[in-house]
């Protein structure tokens, strides 16, 4: 909703259309096996893709595959992509790299630039408001989903992305 919001007080005289196609909990596994049928079939003009969060249950290694078939599909398809970082995890430590959601935002990170596609670093967000002094608990809403103060953070991260 921030998104599409904030896209239409940059563009009010544009039509905007901004479908969700989430599923509450997927990982990207799932979300890889209907991306055609549930994400290109729609002709999007951008994707954003963002399973980080739940992916930490399947591993790396899983997670790569998963991204990068949704990524070489959409390149195909000529869609550009933005993928996002995972937005915290009160019990993860945002600042130890053995932590599974760093490494899975590292993982992100590195899928974006591999494969040359736009980044939105949710969680480098997060840590820097931390870092500054925010406590994280304001951000969020329960243990790993954000609030409306921290979507706010994540949503202006997106809208750097459209001029």
């Amino acid at each position: 909703h921030l998104l599409r919001a904030g896209l239409h007080e940059r563009f009010p005289h544009a039509v905007l259309n901004v479908i969700v196609t989430a599923v509450g909990g997927e990982h990207s596994e799932s979300g890889a096996a209907r991306f055609v049928q549930d994400v290109l079939a729609l002709r999007p003009d951008v994707i954003t893709i963002d399973y980080a969060l739940n992916d930490r249950g399947d591993g790396l290694a899983a997670a790569r595959r998963a991204w990068t078939v949704m990524l070489k599909q959409a390149q195909v398809a000529k869609v550009p992509v933005l993928l996002l970082t995972p937005t915290p995890d009160q019990a993860a430590s945002l600042t130890d790299p053995t932590d599974s959601l760093v490494q899975h935002a590292a993982q992100v990170r590195a899928l974006a630039a591999e494969h040359g596609v736009g980044l939105v670093d949710s969680l480098a967000v997060f840590r820097r408001r931390v870092e500054r002094g925010t406590k994280l608990a304001t951000l969020m809403s329960s243990g790993n989903h954000p609030n409306l103060a921290g979507h706010r953070l994540v949503a202006a991260e997106l809208m750097k992305w459209f001029g």
